[in-house]
């Protein structure tokens, strides 16, 4: 077309619309709005099907087209933001999530989703607050129970914990991920047969579960079973080589055991794996006080308070520790929090507090 008639034809063009009978003009605007929406759909499809095969950027690309066509298309934005998860890009995905939930209060999805990136930022209770949206809007959804099972877990609050894996269970009884997750929750508050019971139902119905098997190895050597709980971390680890805690539990095992130097290659490859990890450095530290490295214990009991300051374990460990290097105030003092928080103090602990007390008495002189 040569550019000097342009300016004709849109003229004609012009004229024709003004000109044409009102009982005919509403079918322009809908034929374009309709054609619109076609378009929309079609990117939003094509975009699918990049997703599926794992070809984000072009899945991306065309749910921007299918967005420039339907600014209000929710799933559009919610499909972009299960793309942009897989690529790494938590803060695109997060305004895609609250772009969907904006254009559709009601979509179940997307809070359960939304509510799975805050967990992994530990925004526990944004977490929770967007399962439970999930579960209103969609009370059969057994990923929602499980997944708000697994936030109170991390907030130690196993006993609600346990309330929601229980509906997951009985929403769906195959449902080996609630199951695995009952177990480790059971572990935690000393049900340890029915801990076991749910590991194994859950391995009953997939082997290749990691979880599972780290979580039974956990009940395990909390029963003395030392051996039996090497060989299910073990099982863990081939499953799910990149978990740290799979390493730091098999660390415990090693340490139980009384073989420090293999405790401290898993312990070393846990904090690797993952620095945040309060339970890796805490078992750590209990290594370096075998090895009577106490400047370096201290300072990853330090490190596992820090992270976690509920961490019972960690008190008792580091009470001893000071206890072994005659600091009793200091010692007592952690094995108190130990106690408040539910830990357990061993009796050898227990021996050593009294026999420094007892210490003390004898070069304290007497009053006059």
């Amino acid at each position: 077309m040569n550019c000097k008639n342009r300016p004709v034809i849109l003229l004609i063009f012009s004229l024709m619309l003004y000109w044409m009978p009102c009982w005919l003009a509403p079918s322009i605007g809908v034929q374009a709005q309709n054609s619109r929406a076609v378009s929309a759909a079609s990117y939003l499809a094509r975009g699918n099907e990049w997703l599926a095969k794992g070809e984000l950027d072009r899945a991306i690309a065309d749910y921007d087209l299918a967005i420039a066509f339907d600014a209000r298309a929710a799933v559009a934005y919610f499909n972009r933001g299960l793309a942009r998860e897989r690529k790494g890009d938590l803060e695109g995905t997060l305004r895609d999530f609250d772009r969907a939930i904006e254009l559709n209060p009601r979509y179940a999805a997307a809070y359960l989703n939304r509510g799975i990136i805050r967990h992994g930022q530990n925004l526990y209770d944004a977490a929770i607050s967007d399962f439970s949206k999930a579960i209103e809007i969609n009370p059969k959804d057994t990923r929602a129970w499980t997944n708000r099972g697994s936030v109170r877990c991390a907030q130690d609050d196993f006993g609600a914990a346990i309330s929601d894996f229980d509906q997951a269970i009985k929403l769906d009884r195959r449902n080996f991920v609630a199951l695995s997750s009952r177990c480790g929750a059971r572990y935690h508050r000393g049900e340890l047969d029915a801990a076991k019971a749910d590991c194994n139902r859950a391995l009953e119905l997939d082997t290749q579960h990691a979880h599972a098997w780290s979580n039974r190895g956990l009940v395990r050597l909390e029963k003395g079973e030392i051996e039996v709980a090497l060989t299910d971390f073990d099982r863990a680890i081939v499953l799910a080589a990149d978990q740290a805690a799979f390493y730091a539990n098999r660390g415990k095992a090693w340490l139980l055991k009384g073989e420090p130097e293999r405790a401290l290659s898993d312990l070393n490859r846990a904090l690797a794996l993952d620095p945040k990890l309060p339970e890796a450095w805490a078992h750590r530290g209990v290594v370096w006080s075998a090895k009577q490295d106490f400047r370096r214990a201290m300072a990853d009991f330090d490190q596992a308070l820090n992270l976690k300051p509920t961490l019972a374990d960690a008190y008792c460990n580091r009470g001893v520790t000071w206890l072994v290097q005659g600091k009793a105030e200091e010692g007592e003092a952690d094995l108190a929090r130990c106690r408040k928080l539910g830990g357990t103090v061993k009796p050898k602990a227990l021996e050593l507090l009294q026999e420094m007390r007892q210490r003390t008495a004898a070069r304290t002189p007497l009053k006059e």
